[in-house]
């Protein structure tokens, strides 16, 4: 990583790896500079700058209107930037999520991809996690372990054993009701 001297502070620099569209790479940069110390003082400064030469044009709407558009047109060019690079964040983030729980025996695979489910079966999802945690907090309390498919694995016991006992009583009562040799 090289660095970049401003005064007595070096700043790293980020360097993209691979290929990276223009807009990657630019939008990396300005997001990163916007996010410095330096980028705050020379917002502060335009605005105290702007402010001093208030009585100058008396106040005027001219004088207004120039902070105004100016504001207007940094937030709306910055909307676009901060956008993507949280998108990019957030897809990295999801990535590491997803290695970390396939990559665990015990964790359920189930929720790898948890992020493409519509809102309907994320309340669904989250419902099943509530009830985990309430369960988790009268029994065993955080230390007792949960997943989807242990939950699946428990009804599939239950739904064999309601069966199962179904017949049995199915059974029970065609050998009472059958005749006696």
């Amino acid at each position: 990583m090289t660095t970049a001297s401003h005064g007595a502070r070096a700043r790293p620099r980020i360097r993209l790896r691979g290929r990276h569209s223009v807009f990657d790479r630019l939008a990396g940069r300005i997001t990163s500079w916007v996010g410095s110390p330096g980028a705050f003082l020379l917002a502060f400064a335009a605005v105290v700058v702007w402010a001093a030469t208030g009585p100058y044009y008396h106040f005027s709407e001219t004088w207004q209107i120039v902070i105004n558009t100016g504001t207007t047109i940094v937030t709306f060019l910055m909307v676009f930037l901060i956008q993507q690079s949280q998108n990019k964040d957030s897809l990295a983030i999801h990535i590491k999520l997803n290695e970390l729980l396939a990559a665990h025996e015990l964790a359920s695979n189930r929720v790898v991809a948890v992020e493409d489910l519509d809102e309907q079966e994320l309340q669904i999802l989250r419902a099943f996690y509530c009830e985990l945690s309430r369960r988790a907090a009268e029994g065993g309390g955080v230390k007792e372990s949960h997943s989807l498919d242990e939950a699946q694995e428990l009804a599939n016991r239950k739904h064999g054993l309601r069966h199962g006992e179904a017949a049995a009583r199915r059974g029970k009562r065609e050998t009472l009701l059958s005749p006696r040799q």
